[in-house]
């Protein structure tokens, strides 16, 4: 694990420079720095040391030194590939992960990014032929951004505050981004608050030689071509899968813990982890058990540390307060890199902190579970249909409807977002600010010539119909890597902890893509497939919890203890309002909605507020 960043540039640039982007990213990787230039390449790193602690330094390259490599992340199938390549090649100079990847090239080329189960962000220099690889892991579970320089130019890095430092690089905001980040709480990528400034998309290639910069998607070769026909092989192939993908993610030299909030994916993680190693750190969340109109409960704290009694680990458990979490908005918004208001980041920030302070480096977490198995709640309602009598509505000429609108009993609710085209209705599940909210707050003449962000749906798949699994599929691919994988990356490595989530191994979402509806939500359970995989191995408080996920009571805070946060973003002193983003009367409008009886508009708020601290900083 560590932060890279680096440029292919035939200008000289000053040494200083990599050394300040590679110092940028310390916390990614604080054990070790490394080096290497050879014009028009150069690139640092600093790195984590989690496997061969004492010689996994980088870069790492070929036996010829042809192949030159500086990567961040894990290679979970390393030691099958390093036996395999050790009965055809000189054996390999350390037990780190990566050095695999230098072997491979001389034999695969570009397509041994096709036989790494891992996550990861590669640089790979070829020596003989002048040519850049980067590469990141299927799910994209590791950040990689970049920005032309020309035709055949390049500066890259993990984070994008590293990129800030390279001279001449355009930081021209991203209207469009800033836009859709309310919305999502988000930046959809490849997209960044830096119009300049891209990601390169999860499971993707960009080669950068004298022919220009060319980008691909590679194949993932991993889990079953198809699905067994009878349940019973179903759900034995479930268990497989995720046992491997568990037992495989516990590579490590250094202490593991597991993020256990007692619900089904982290109780199963932490179980199987539990069985393989004989120390193991478990750590959940407490605090103030309020009831959230959404979601329900806050606390969860009491059933994970029955559960982790049951299973012998050492167990933590972290106290946040309003107070507390709000002490931590600062360091949120500096490692959330671009804007970025996902509230239960500040939880993962609390937990990857008593990790690192426990001398744990490495947490596995069961984020994926859901988009893979079909665990969220509103998955049970994606086969409702409204009545045919009801009229169609239009969300841009009336009061939008989405799960958040609490006000409405549950059965209007689900008809209203039956009604809806299904652009509109992929919002409505579990988005937040809507078009007309953004209008309201924004300044008109700063958004008029502006996209609406529902595009990223209707982009994704322009039918007039999906099917519940399209919405499912949908998830998978836009909200999985944007969110969860994004919130864990950069709140875990924020403490220098390295994240691990089995969930979305590779095998996994391959296997997933192929399950029906009906094998995610059956007899009125959801993840009906994964309950039955681990129903021997898991209490029955366990299996028949509903689905929770960790929530912070974003609402309540920001109408209490939090509200002089809203009095100090919709103000025409803060960062929004001295660029004129703001509208007249935003002030009052965001009351409105705070107060808003019918549909919790609290992480619209808060999104406003961490855009506003971003803007800050700059």
């Amino acid at each position: 694990m560590c932060g890279i960043a680096g440029y292919l540039q035939k200008r000289p640039t000053d040494p200083s420079v990599l050394t300040a982007m590679t110092e940028a990213l310390h916390h990614r990787g604080p054990d070790q720095r490394g080096l290497y230039t050879s014009p028009p390449f150069a690139a640092g790193m600093c790195r984590l040391a989690i496997n061969d602690v004492t010689h996994g330094s980088q870069p790492l390259t070929s036996p010829d030194g042809d192949v030159i490599l500086l990567y961040n992340g894990e290679i979970y199938n390393s030691p099958t590939i390093r036996d395999d390549l050790e009965t055809k090649q000189p054996p390999l100079e350390t037990r780190c992960d990566g050095e695999v990847i230098c072997r491979l090239y001389p034999e695969h080329g570009e397509d041994l990014f096709e036989l790494l189960d891992g996550m990861f962000a590669v640089a790979l220099w070829i020596e003989s032929e002048q040519k850049l690889i980067l590469a990141r892991d299927i799910p994209g579970e590791k950040p990689l951004y970049f920005s032309r320089l020309s035709d055949t130019e390049l500066v890259f890095a993990s984070e994008i505050k590293a990129l800030e430092l390279f001279p001449g690089i355009d930081l021209s905001l991203n209207q469009q981004a800033m836009w859709d980040m309310p919305t999502f709480l988000w930046v959809p990528e490849p997209a960044t608050v830096y119009g300049a400034i891209e990601a390169l998309p999860p499971g993707h290639l960009l080669v950068a030689d004298a022919s220009g910069i060319h980008i691909r998607q590679y194949a993932n070769r991993f889990g079953p071509d198809s699905l067994p026909t009878d349940d019973t092989d179903c759900i034995a192939l479930t268990r497989e899968l995720v046992e491997s993908a568990v037992c495989s993610r516990l590579l490590s030299d250094v202490p593991v813990g597991c993020f256990l909030s007692s619900g089904l994916d982290s109780s199963i993680i932490a179980s199987v982890a539990a069985r393989q190693l004989p120390e193991l750190s478990t750590f959940s969340i407490k605090f103030e058990d309020v009831s959230d109109p959404y979601h329900g409960h806050t606390d969860e704290s009491a059933e994970a540390r029955r559960l982790a009694a049951l299973l012998h680990t050492h167990h933590h458990e972290i106290l946040v307060t309003p107070q507390s979490l709000r002490e931590q908005l600062e360091r949120f918004c500096l490692y959330g890199d671009q804007p970025f208001s996902v509230s239960s980041g500040l939880g993962v920030l609390a937990v990857a902190s008593r990790a690192r302070d426990a001398g744990v480096k490495v947490l596995l977490g069961g984020d994926g579970a859901d988009e893979c198995f079909g665990g969220y709640s509103w998955y049970a309602d994606l086969a409702h249909r409204a009545p045919e009598a009801a009229p169609a509505r239009d969300l841009d000429s009336s009061e939008p409807v989405s799960l958040h609108s609490v006000g409405l009993p549950a059965e209007q609710r689900l008809d209203a977002i039956a009604q809806y085209a299904p652009a509109e209705r992929a919002w409505a599940w579990h988005y937040y600010a809507h078009e007309s909210d953004k209008r309201a707050l924004f300044n008109r003449d700063w958004w008029m010539t502006l996209k609406s962000s529902q595009r990223h749906f209707s982009d994704w798949n322009p039918a007039t119909t999906w099917t519940p699994e399209d919405f499912i599929a949908q998830d998978r691919a836009f909200y999985l890597p944007n969110e969860m994988l994004r919130k864990v990356d950069r709140m875990t490595m924020a403490h220098s902890v390295e994240g691990r989530l089995p969930f979305v191994a590779p095998a996994i979402l391959r296997y997933a893509s192929h399950l029906g509806y009906q094998q995610m939500f059956r007899n009125g359970e959801l993840k009906w497939l994964l309950r039955e995989a681990f129903r021997d191995l898991l209490p029955d408080s366990v299996l028949r919890r509903p689905k929770h996920g960790f929530n912070v009571p974003i609402d309540r805070w920001l109408r209490g203890d939090w509200i002089d946060m809203i009095d100090e973003t919709f103000s025409t002193e803060s960062a929004l309002g001295r660029r004129g983003l703001l509208s007249n009367d935003c002030r009052q409008v965001a009351t409105r909605l705070l107060e808003d009886p019918h549909r919790l508009h609290g992480h619209t708020l808060f999104s406003f507020v961490m855009l506003n601290r971003w803007l800050e900083r700059r």
